[in-house]
């Protein structure tokens, strides 16, 4: 039903503004600032909300203050110091601030009625120039205005002139002659008075009926700040739908729709007109009507009023919402960091590991006992004959050298007499060794 409400509802626009301007334009029924869609059952009441500060109205009665002129001047000197020169309300009330320009500066006293707001100074000193600001404020509207002239004196008369700089007027006149620095704004905002403000600001409701272009809509209401209201249309819709008397002074034009039926069902526009202060808005409400659905009987007791009802309360448990709230970024590189120091320590532990297993695998090939060369030890051999064991002993001499041969000689024979002594028991044996320690003694 909402997705059938909705897209009737921009259907409707798009017909209502097929011929009309370009939606956002000023054309006389305001700019549009808001579209809503509101659904509500049929036989209850419905409130289509329109509000507006900028559209409550304050009679004046302070002779019209809340427009104002005044001139201030930024000297040129050392402290650019910025002075108030002139005041003027639209009543005709003038202020000069400083004593020494009583009855040498002065404005038209029709610069509201004319637009112009153009300072005279009169008798010109050194003292005047500087950088003239003329300020237009209303305070009702909210508006602000401000023109820049720039004023230079001079003794010469051949240095007279007047020229544009680029982003303001400047003016070189000479010491003692009247000068005229211009403001002039004629905009029907600063000239026209407020005499009847009242009928300035107007509020009207309209209505289009489904298939109904905007420029045909029905009027249903218009109501004034001076409390008129007109209603248009039979009796019964008038009185079914209405505006608060107080619009105009709390800002709330809300139209209020009482026993809505199915007829009422459209394209409802909010226009707020304040002609005064050129303000011309439009809000869009699209009203879907809901059938009302029959409550069926029940067979329930009913309670009085002053009977205690909260035995037959069921409490219902409170429900339990679980929120996941984002986790900020910086917590998000903390983790990170954590994550990538632990798998740094563990790359070093391991890179040490495999430092330290090379390195005793190095000092093994080094002291390798197979690889070491050491003397070979005698091997003796024992060959045994009837009653005794005969052994062959064979021996191995390292050889060494040495530059003392006598020495080597000597030691050769020492081990000739230690293995004639190992070899007793073998005669053969023991005899082909003396004949050997013999020939080398007579060496």
């Amino acid at each position: 039903m909402n997705k059938t409400a909705r897209a009737l509802f921009f259907f409707q626009l798009l017909a209502s503004f097929a011929f009309s301007p370009a939606l956002g334009q000023n054309d006389g029924s305001g700019v549009v600032v808001a579209m809503y869609n509101i659904s509500a059952p049929q036989g209850s009441r419905a409130i289509l909300q329109c509000h507006s500060q900028r559209m409550v109205w304050t009679q004046d009665r302070l002779k019209d203050r809340q427009r104002v002129a005044h001139w201030d001047l930024l000297r040129s000197g050392p402290d650019h110091a910025m002075e108030r020169v002139l005041d003027m309300f639209s009543a005709g009330d003038q202020r000069i601030y400083n004593g020494y320009n009583q009855g040498r500066i002065s404005m038209p006293k029709t610069a509201f009625k004319d637009g112009n707001f153009s300072l005279v100074i009169k008798d010109v000193a050194m003292s005047d120039k500087g950088i003239y600001s003329c300020n237009l404020h209303h305070h009702y509207c909210h508006l602000y205005e401000s023109i820049k002239v720039q004023l230079n004196v001079t003794k010469s008369a051949r240095k007279e002139r007047r020229f544009w700089d680029g982003q303001k007027a400047v003016f070189v006149v000479l010491v003692g002659s009247m000068v005229v620095l211009p403001c002039v704004n004629r905009r029907p905002i600063w000239t026209e008075g407020n005499s009847q403000e009242d009928q300035q600001q107007v509020v009207h409701w309209d209505r289009q009926p489904p298939g109904v272009r905007h420029d045909r809509a029905d009027r249903l209401i218009d109501l004034y700040a001076s409390g008129e209201r007109r209603h248009y249309g039979p009796l019964f819709v008038q009185r079914k739908m209405n505006i608060s008397a107080s619009a105009f002074s709390q800002g709330d034009f809300s139209l209020i729709i009482s026993d809505i039926q199915l007829l009422d069902q459209g394209i409802y526009s909010c226009h707020l007109h304040h002609h005064y202060c050129g303000l011309h808005e439009r809000r869009i409400f699209q009203l879907t009507v809901t059938p009302m659905i029959p409550q069926e009987p029940t067979d329930e007791p009913q309670y009085l009023p002053n009977e205690d009802t909260k035995t037959n309360i069921v409490e219902v448990p409170p429900h339990v919402i679980n929120v996941i709230l984002p986790e900020h970024r910086s917590h998000f590189l903390q983790q990170l960091g954590y994550i990538l120091a632990t798998l740094l320590l563990l790359a070093l532990i391991v890179l040490a590991i495999i430092l330290l297993t090379r390195r005793r695998k190095r000092q093994g090939q080094e002291f390798d006992p197979q690889k070491v060369e050491s003397p070979p030890l005698p091997v003796v051999k024992y060959v045994g004959h009837t009653s005794c064991v005969k052994k062959e002993c064979d021996r191995s001499i390292p050889e060494m050298k040495s530059s003392n041969q006598e020495e080597t000689k000597l030691g050769y024979k020492n081990n000739l007499l230690k293995e004639a002594e190992m070899s007793k028991l073998c005669s053969p044996k023991a005899i082909d060794l003396d004949r050997e320690i013999e020939k080398l003694s007579w060496k």
